[in-house]
Parts: structure tokens; C-alpha cells; sequence
């Protein structure tokens, strides 16, 4: 089980701190599906729905969504976050559909879960429930920069994928992350490829910030992938970087490492900020202040569509 789906995973964290998606990207998503069928008296499906924010952000183009997560938490936070009546939000994954008649679902979606799955069950089920003439849509976003400040991805990267300790005693996030999933996301889900007998139309979008040195990250970025882009404050980046699975594993092998926030000494991520802070005089000379200042961040993103044969 992905560590999303086990109870000591913080659903509540998760949804305070994930960022959101823009209305541009659901408005790519419904055109290339609206370009198929029409979507008002349909049915969408939310694959990994998490807190059900893609569910209540397409809600209105459909007649009724099913929200779907493995995570019980998830799926209670999506009911206590949802009013809308037409969304139902129930615990499953896209390998067992089995709940679902033949051919009753117009449009499927999975953001930032498609990595997760395993298609060699998902694939069947996905051609089965998904009507002739419907589509899918499956997204994700991945290892964001700091827009013109280049000098702290390095510290980004040593601190989350390095192999050696990023500082004396502390263990990097890099062996807590599950895989094969995040190599997929991180791939732009390459290797997710919809079987040709049921799947055409095929459309894939994927770029990644040029971590370069001394690039600003974004110049020359096609607009039609530059989704993902966020003001956030410092304090809520690092809010974000805490909602890592990876995190979340690197607590469980270091629990006597607590952050500062909860009386400890630091965690890693504590440690990272340290340096990422410290990499920007201006932002280090505001002391506790740091948290207050507000950055640019984008993250590279993938976008996957293909219509049901």
C-alpha cells in the first residue's frame, strides 16, 4: 500500500498544503473530452481522488462524479470538503472498478495518482467501464524550483534525491521514496501508455524547469505545460515539502528526529529550509521572519489524454 493510504499518513496535512490546479488545465482537459461527446449528462470518474479537489473543481460539467481513493482518510476528507451533491466519494482503486456497470463512465481522471497504479490491472478495467467515444485524462506534477533563485535547487535536490548524507548524520529523502511510481511520475509517464487496441487519439504534454545554472527555470517554457505555477509563501513550501510520501517514510526510520516545530532539534526538512534560507541573504537577514516571504515556484508537469476506441 502507498504510504497516502496508511492511517498514520496526515490527509488533513495533505490537503492544506497540496497546491491546487488551475482552471486552465481543466478547461484542456474538458475540451479535448467535450471535442468527443458532451460532458453535461455524463459520468466522470476521479481515480485516486485524494480530498476530492479535482471531483468538485469538474462537478459542474457533469452530470455525476464518482471519487474514488484507496486511503479511507482521503476519502473522509474528500466527504467533509464536498457538498456538492452530484460527487460521490467512496474507498477503491483503479485496478477493481467491479462496482461500476459496462460502459458507464464518460470521462476518467487521475491527477497526481496515475503512477500509482497498476496497469496491468487498470488497463482491463478502465477499457471495460469507460464508454466507446469517452476519455481519460491522467496528470501529475513533480519536483518544483524556485523561480530565479537557482542557487537553492542544488539544496533541493541533495536534500530529496541525493545519495550521501546532505548533512553530517542526516539521511536524504532518497530511499523512502516508492517505487516504481515516483520514477514514473518524474519520466512524465512515459512509461503509462494506453493499449492500442482500446485507446486512440493519444495526447501527451510533459516539460520540465531547466535546473541549469544561473537559468531563471521557466524562459522558453511551452505555455500549454506551465500549469503548475504558484505564489507561495516560504512557510507554505515548506508545508508542501512535508506532504512528501518520502517525508512521511523518513519519519517512520527517524522518529527521535523531531522537527523544531514540535520541540526537537530539526528534521530533515528543517535542515533543508536551514540552507535553502541561507542560500538568500535578504531572506536569512528576516530571521523567524522567513516563513512571510513570498516566492515564485513552478513544477515540471505531465498531461496524458486519449479517447476509448
Amino acid at each position: 500500500m502507498s504510504i497516502f493510504g496508511r492511517s498514520t499518513f496526515s490527509s488533513a496535512g495533505y490537503a492544506a498544503f497540496r497546491p491546487s490546479y488551475p482552471p486552465v488545465l481543466f478547461n484542456r482537459v474538458l475540451t479535448y473530452h467535450n471535442a468527443n461527446r458532451s460532458s453535461l449528462s455524463s459520468t466522470l470518474l476521479d481515480l485516486g481522488c485524494g480530498h476530492g479537489l479535482i471531483s468538485r473543481a469538474l462537478a459542474p460539467a457533469f452530470a455525476s462524479v464518482i471519487a474514488l481513493d484507496p486511503s479511507a482518510g482521503m476519502v473522509e476528507q474528500a466527504r467533509k470538503l464536498t457538498s456538492d451533491p452530484k460527487v460521490s466519494a467512496r474507498q477503491g482503486k483503479a485496478e477493481d472498478l467491479s462496482f461500476l456497470p459496462d460502459g458507464s463512465v464518460d470521462c476518467a481522471v487521475a491527477g497526481q495518482a496515475a503512477h500509482w497504479f497498476d496497469f496491468s490491472q487498470a488497463w482491463p478495467e478502465l477499457a471495460r467501464v469507460v464508454k466507446h467515444g469517452g476519455t481519460l485524462a491522467f496528470w501529475g506534477y513533480k519536483d518544483h524550483i524556485i523561480v530565479g533563485r537557482p542557487e537553492t535547487t542544488p539544496i533541493y535536490q541533495r536534500f530529496v534525491y541525493g545519495s550521501a548524507e546532505p548533512r553530517p548524520g542526516v539521511e536524504s529523502l532518497a530511499r523512502f521514496w516508492e517505487l516504481p511510481g515516483r520514477d514514473i511520475l518524474r519520466e512524465s509517464y512515459r512509461s503509462i501508455v494506453p493499449p492500442e487496441e482500446d485507446w486512440e487519439g493519444v495526447t501527451r504534454i510533459a516539460w520540465d524547469p531547466d535546473r541549469g545554472k544561473g537559468y531563471d527555470g521557466v524562459s522558453g517554457a511551452p505555455e500549454e505545460a506551465l500549469w503548475q505555477r504558484k505564489t507561495l509563501k516560504l512557510g507554505e513550501l515548506e508545508g508542501y515539502v512535508r506532504t512528501f510520501s518520502a517525508f512521511h517514510g523518513w519519519q517512520g526510520a527517524y522518529p527521535e528526529k523531531k522537527s523544531r516545530a514540535e520541540g526537537g532539534d530539526g528534521d530533515v526538512v528543517d535542515l533543508m529550509f536551514d540552507e535553502v534560507v541561507a542560500a538568500a541573504p535578504e531572506w536569512k537577514a528576516l530571521g523567524d521572519n522567513w516563513r512571510e516571504v513570498e516566492v515564485d515556484v513552478v513544477w515540471g508537469t505531465v498531461l496524458l489524454m486519449a479517447t476509448r476506441r
